[in-house]
């Protein structure tokens, strides 16, 4: 038995599965970690869906900031934009069943000494803490009025970390922090429209990770969200983005031995 963490697939279901295939994988004996962006950008959005869906208690997906838009679409609180790739999702016969699905993913998964994300935590916050933020916005978005709440769980505010946030304010921060965080300041201060490679970080910021003192670093956590910065293995972190959708790889974390396997994809 294995357990293997896969970086950002969006739609990229060749890819997929030649991956697992070079890992052997087999539902009855092994799982497989997502660390979310199962959609968007690549073609085959629907099949990824559908595949990591069947696999059932097999493999567990964390969501991403791709997989947030698409149900802020599917709701109607957003449009599509001109580079989205979900129409298929949409308009699939069993769309409301995979969406459905969808939004019944957590944002972080913690196991075995392992937290999966798909962008980042502040600095200031501990496991528990990040675990106990992130079941306010699965709530939210579990509850049978979600679409209600989905405004402020997806639309971004960059509202700043306070210990006085409203509910609301809450799943905002809540959310472009666990989706869409890559540099801070040392303080803990967020920036979310960088996307560039770390050398190319902005003046008084740094990778959330490389922070120091943050208070998970002594825990081992695996996340995606940044291509740019790419695959990478520092003490006790594992970025698994490997710009699949790019034309670059995707690539897959054995939990076990943290052994690296990669398949080259093809430029969406």
């Amino acid at each position: 038995m294995a357990t293997y963490a896969i970086g950002d697939v969006q739609g990229c279901v060749q890819a997929l599965h030649r991956l697992l295939e070079k890992i052997h994988f087999h539902p009855a004996r092994d799982r497989l970690w997502f660390v979310g962006d199962l959609v968007n950008r690549g073609p085959h959005s629907v099949e990824v869906l559908r595949l990591i869906k069947q696999l059932g208690t097999s493999a567990i997906t964390v969501l991403g900031n791709h997989d947030l838009h698409l149900l802020a679409v599917w709701a109607k609180v957003t449009t599509l934009s001109r580079k989205d790739t979900l129409q298929s999702v949409l308009s699939a016969p069993d769309a409301e069943e995979l969406l459905t699905w969808l939004r019944f993913r957590p944002l972080i998964h913690v196991e075995n000494g392992y937290c999966l994300v798909h962008a980042g935590l502040l600095p200031s916050w501990s496991i528990p803490q990040a675990l106990s933020l992130a079941r306010e916005v699965e709530e939210a978005l579990q509850d049978d009025h979600f679409h209600q709440l989905l405004p402020a769980i997806y639309f971004r505010k960059d509202i700043m970390p306070s210990s006085h946030l409203s509910l609301e304010e809450r799943l905002g921060l809540t959310t472009n922090v666990l989706t869409r965080l890559r540099v801070c300041t040392k303080e803990g201060i967020p920036e979310f429209s960088f996307k560039g490679h770390p050398k190319e970080t902005p003046l008084g910021f740094m990778p959330w990770f490389r922070v120091p003192d943050r208070a998970t670093q002594h825990d081992t956590i695996i996340f995606g969200h940044w291509s740019a910065l790419g695959v990478v293995r520092e003490q006790q972190v594992f970025a698994i983005d490997g710009g699949c959708v790019w034309g670059r790889e995707l690539v897959a974390l054995c939990l076990e031995d943290q052994q690296l396997y990669r398949v080259s994809c093809q430029k969406m």
